[in-house]
């Protein structure tokens, strides 16, 4: 069995703290990006809006997720050892690779089956995993901070957010 990648939060609050330092990384990939597309400022402020921000912040915060990279018999040991887990599992029973991740706070595990192509089993376990454990938790943190009268969030309040900002929303890899 082998591990690709570093981060398994042991708590949402852990999870939210790296997912907000992918912030600043997620800009600069952006900033490059469309600088090297040569937009002008004017088409910058245009097409780099923060959902293309928000995007990439998923990205990198899903690619940085340990994944375990294993057999279907080391699959099924790591359920068995860990029974208080949710299973989410995609992809066939019958195939002999397995890739997983774990989320400690969450006691859920996502896990990918595949034949040949583990990266791209990577990849999809990585967005799944975004998707069905991490964003829900990320929103659910955004919607405590909602306390304005018009139920918008004190991010969405806050005048010196770029235009480019930082929200949680969308899955890694659209």
């Amino acid at each position: 069995m082998e591990t690709e990648g570093t981060l398994s939060p042991e708590s949402v609050a852990a999870a939210t703290e790296a997912f907000e330092a992918a912030g600043p990384t997620a800009q600069q990939v952006v900033r490059e990006a469309a600088k090297a597309m040569e937009f002008d400022r004017e088409e910058y402020r245009e097409r780099v809006t923060s959902e293309v921000v928000e995007r990439a912040r998923n990205v990198v915060f899903a690619d940085r997720l340990a994944v375990s990279v294993g057999t279907r018999e080391e699959f099924d040991e790591w359920v068995d050892s860990h029974p208080d887990y949710d299973v989410i599992e995609l992809g066939s029973e019958d195939v002999d690779r397995v890739v997983w991740h774990a989320a400690p706070f969450a006691e859920t595990v996502v896990a990918a089956t595949y034949q040949n192509e583990r990266e791209a089993a990577v990849g999809t376990l990585r967005r799944q995993a975004f998707a069905r454990v991490y964003r829900p938790r990320f929103e659910e943190v955004d919607g405590d901070e909602t306390d304005s009268e018009d139920g918008t969030s004190d991010r969405e309040n806050d005048n010196s957010k770029s235009e480019d900002g930082d929200s949680a929303g969308s899955e890694a890899g659209e």
